[in-house]
C-alpha cells in the first residue's frame, strides 16, 4: 500500500461517524476517569484509573496521527486553532509528571481533554466560533450593564448603607448584592428589610431587575442567536455552492449530450 492509499484510507477513517462516535466516548470516559479520581479510592482503583489513563492518552495519540495522515495537505493541519489545541492536549498527556513538580498542570491538561469534544462535534465548533464573535457586540452590552450595576450600587450604598452595611456598606459590596438580586437569589429579603425604613424602596429594586436580568439578558441572548443564525447560513451557502465531483460529472455528460444532438441535427440540416 503506497503513500497515497494509505492517506485515502485514512481520510475515510477520520471522516467515519462510527470512528467520530468511538473519539466522543473516550472523551466522554476519560471525563468520567477525571471525576472518579477526585474521589478517596483504594490503592487497586487508582493503578486501575492510571492504567485506563494511559490506556486513553495511546488512543487519543492515534486517533491524532490517523487525523494528520488522512490530511491531504499537511503544513495546513496546524493552521487549524482547534488541531494545535488537540496536539498539546495529547503531547502533554504524554509527559510523565505525577511524581513530579508539574503534577497539578498534568491534571489540569487531562481536565481540558473534555474540550476536545469540540473539536470533534461540528455543530459545537459552531456555536463556539459564534459565541466569539459575539464578543465585540457582548462587549459593548457588558459595558451599558456595568454602567447602570454602578449607579444602583453608588444609589443603594448611599441610601442603604445605615440599614445594614454588610450589604451596602460600600459601593464594591454593594454591586456584590445587586448582582445577588438580580440573580434572585433571596431579593425579597435584601428589599424588605429596606422597605422597613424606605417603603418605597421597592420601585429601586424593580427597576433594577427589569433593567438587568429582563433588559439586558434579551439582548445578551438576540445576539448571541443572531450571530448562530448568520454562521448557520454561512455555512449553508458555502456548502450549496459548491457542487460535488458526481453533480459536475452528470453537467458534463447533460453538456455532451447536447453538443451532440447539436452536431446532428447540424449535418441532417446540411
Amino acid at each position: 500500500m503506497n503513500t497515497r492509499q494509505l492517506q485515502k484510507k485514512f481520510q475515510g477513517l477520520r471522516s467515519n461517524k462510527a470512528f467520530e462516535l468511538f473519539v466522543v466516548g473516550v472523551i466522554l470516559f476519560s471525563a468520567v476517569v477525571v471525576g472518579a479520581k477526585t474521589y478517596d479510592l483504594p490503592p487497586i482503583m487508582i493503578t486501575a484509573l492510571s492504567w485506563l489513563d494511559s490506556f486513553i492518552t495511546i488512543i487519543f495519540l492515534v486517533e491524532l496521527t490517523i487525523r494528520f495522515i488522512g490530511e491531504e495537505q499537511k503544513k495546513h493541519f496546524f493552521k487549524d486553532p482547534w488541531n494545535i489545541f488537540d496536539t498539546i492536549i495529547v503531547i502533554a498527556s504524554l509527559i510523565p509528571v505525577e511524581e513530579s513538580d508539574m503534577a497539578f498542570v498534568g491534571r489540569l491538561l487531562r481536565i481540558f481533554r473534555v474540550l476536545r469534544m469540540i473539536s470533534i462535534i461540528p455543530e459545537l465548533r459552531v456555536l463556539l466560533n459564534s459565541l466569539l464573535k459575539a464578543l465585540p457586540q457582548l462587549g459593548y452590552v457588558m459595558l451599558l450593564m456595568f454602567i447602570i450595576f454602578y449607579i444602583y450600587a453608588a444609589i443603594g450604598s448611599t441610601l442603604f448603607s445605615e440599614i445594614n452595611p454588610e450589604l451596602w456598606g460600600d459601593i464594591s459590596i454593594s454591586l456584590l448584592t445587586l448582582f445577588r438580586v438580580m440573580t434572585f437569589e433571596d431579593w425579597t429579603d435584601v428589599m424588605y428589610e429596606t422597605m422597613t425604613v424606605y417603603g418605597l424602596s421597592w420601585i429601586y429594586y424593580l427597576t433594577f431587575i427589569f433593567l438587568t436580568a429582563f433588559a439586558f439578558l434579551n439582548m445578551v441572548i438576540g445576539i448571541v442567536v443572531s450571530v448562530i443564525e448568520k454562521e448557520n447560513a454561512i455555512e449553508d451557502a458555502e456548502h450549496n455552492t459548491e457542487p460535488s465531483l458526481s453533480e459536475l460529472q452528470q453537467e458534463i455528460k447533460e453538456l455532451k449530450g447536447m453538443i451532440q444532438s447539436l452536431n446532428v441535427n447540424a449535418e441532417g440540416k446540411s
